[in-house]
Order: C-alpha cells, then structure tokens, then sequence
C-alpha cells in the first residue's frame, strides 16, 4: 500500500471511529485535528471525496461532513489488526463470569448470551446443537431438478431429519432419469443407517442392471455425494439476550418492532447465524451481506462455540450497522473461545 493509500485508510478509519462514537457526520476539519496525517484540511477533503465516488463514505447533506457507508464500514472491518482488545472492566467482568460459571449446558449457554449483552449494550444469540444420531435410519432419497444439469440431493432420516447437497451433472439430465435414479437409491439405502451409507455409498451392480448409461451414472454420482456428506447438527435451544437493548441502539420505532419481532420469531436469525459461520463469515452488514430486508439496518457478528473439533454450538450479536466492530468481535470471539474451553473440559 503507497502512502497515499494509508493516508486513506487512515481517514476512513478515523471516521468510521468518530461516527461510531459520536453518530454525527465527520468533517475534514475535525480529520485532520485529530488522525495526525501532517497534511491540510483541503488534502483531506480532497481525499474524503475520493472516497465519497468510491463508494466508502457519504455525505449526508451538502455542508455537512461524511458518513461511512456499509462498503465503508466493510472496508474497516477487514483490515482491522485484530478484532480489539477488552476494556479493563469488562476483562474483569468476563474473567469473574467463568471462573464462577457451573451448571448444565442450556444455562451456561444462557448466562453466556446476557454476559454479551451486558458487555456490549447490543442483543446476542447463543444456539446449541446436538451432534447427529448416525445411526439413525435413511427414510427416503430424493433426487430433484433444479436445472438441466443440476439437481438438489434430500435424504430424509428417520428421526424426521433432512440433508440436502447440490450437484452438477455432466450433461443434461432429465426428470425420468432422476426419478429412476431416486427409485434406485432408495432401494439400496432405505432401512440403513446414514452413518453406514456414509462409510459405504458404492451401489451394489445388481441395483444398475439393465439401467441407461447416463442413470448409472447418476447414481453413482448422487451416491458419491451423499457418501461425503457432512453430518449436521440438530438445533437443540436458542437463548436471546439483551432484547431491551434494541430500543437504546435504533432510532426508529418501526425498526425496532420488527428487530424485536425478528429476535422473538429466532428463526431467521438462526439461520443468518448458521449460514454465516458455514461460510466463515464473523461480521455481516447490512442486507447486502445477510441478506434479510428486516434487518437492512442491522449487523451481525458471530463465533462458533467447538468441543472436540465439533462445533456443538453458535454465538451472535445483533446490533447497528454503526456498532463498535472491535469491541463486539473482541467479546465475542472470546466468550465463544472460554465457552468452548469450558464445554470441552466438562465433556472430557
């Protein structure tokens, strides 16, 4: 990065900060008082309007200073050095936590959401799962069409569980081979364990007699696919924290019923959670990242909760796209990392 560029990101920092902490726009003036760059005002303004088209700020009115926008807050978050350091009070606060904290996993998990809300003044999930049952039985395969060379994979287990995996064919594939070829599987895996067909997914020769070329080939493809699939986990209980933090961290009554609707439904929520650990997101912003229009206003910041190298459970935080990033993935990251430790001595 040339020095123009850390010039930059040092002024997107610095507003990103200012507005976090004051939620007033930020102008070049109080910049360049405060960021020590040694350059002008005018260079700063000029550097904020380049910004400004690139789409990292924005200015609210004409004579007003910049805002961050959900690029801009994006921006800061990814090159952040670390994710921040706890203030003394709340190290003490979290170190007394644990070295108190006993009871059964639901209530640890609970107290652990509060703990979060309390730390940080935003609401908090905490989930736990419970790992699969490989034993259980396979209740039915399904192979559906998506597309002319796509289809979705959904194993239904006897304990009412269901899997689902994408997969690409080769070629075009039509609805009568995926029904012949979900015909097949389920009278090869239907009555076995899931963990069994996992172990073993190659389909005996005598199931693909007298088959076409292209079921055969569906079949042991679809096979392959569901012999690799991850176990999931059961969604066991979901603790919500901090619900009456909503109304101090919004300005606007309607966004704040539908944040509080969406917190009392958990659902959606959960699922934002779970899809964002998946894909080894910490910090989502805005619609743009988790993809719900309820929360276009909202951020999210999560960590896996991981006993064993299995993760048995989830954390998150819900607040203002104007939240405290370092701050909020510092608690996070470290009540999901104690939490983790704790589970994992009491398991062994």
């Amino acid at each position: 990065m040339n020095p123009v560029e850390e010039r930059r990101l040092a002024i997107l920092n610095t507003i990103v900060e200012e507005y976090i902490d004051t939620a007033q726009p930020v102008s070049s003036v109080h910049v360049a008082q405060i960021a020590q760059l040694n350059v002008s005002p005018a260079t700063v303004r000029s550097d904020m309007a380049i910004l400004d088209r690139e789409g990292f700020l924005v200015q609210p009115h004409t004579s007003a200073g910049r805002t961050p926008t959900e690029r801009g807050y994006r921006f800061y978050v990814d090159h952040l050095d670390r994710p921040g350091t706890l203030f003394p009070d709340q190290r003490h606060t979290l170190q007394k936590f644990f070295s108190h904290l006993h009871g059964e996993v639901d209530q640890l998990l609970e107290r652990s959401a509060n703990l979060i809300a309390r730390l940080t003044d935003y609401s908090s999930v905490a989930i736990r799962y419970a790992k699969q049952d490989q034993s259980t039985p396979v209740r039915s395969v399904q192979v559906v069409g998506m597309s002319e060379r796509s289809g979705l994979i959904v194993v239904v287990l006897g304990n009412g569980t269901v899997q689902t995996e994408d997969i690409e064919f080769e070629y075009d594939i039509s609805e009568a081979t995926l029904s012949e070829t979900s015909s097949i599987l389920n009278k090869h895996m239907v009555g076995k364990s899931f963990n069994a067909i996992r172990s073993n997914g190659k389909i005996p020769i005598g199931h693909l007699a007298h088959t076409d070329s292209r079921v055969t080939d569906a079949v042991n493809s679809v096979a392959l696919k569901i012999a690799n699939m991850h176990p999931i986990n059961n969604r066991e209980h979901v603790f919500i924290g901090g619900s009456s933090h909503v109304a101090d961290a919004f300005d606007a009554i309607d966004s704040i019923r539908m944040i509080l609707s969406m917190l009392e439904q958990q659902l959606v929520l959960v699922d934002i959670i779970e899809r964002m650990i998946d894909n080894g997101m910490s910090v989502a912003i805005g619609t743009g990242e988790h993809g719900n229009a309820v929360l276009a206003d909202c951020a999210l910041v999560v960590a896996p909760i991981e006993v064993d190298s299995h993760q048995a459970g989830s954390l998150g935080l819900l607040g203002p796209i104007r939240m405290n990033y370092p701050m909020a993935l510092a608690v996070v990251t470290e009540v999901g990392a104690r939490l983790s430790e704790r589970l994992g001595s009491d398991a062994g």
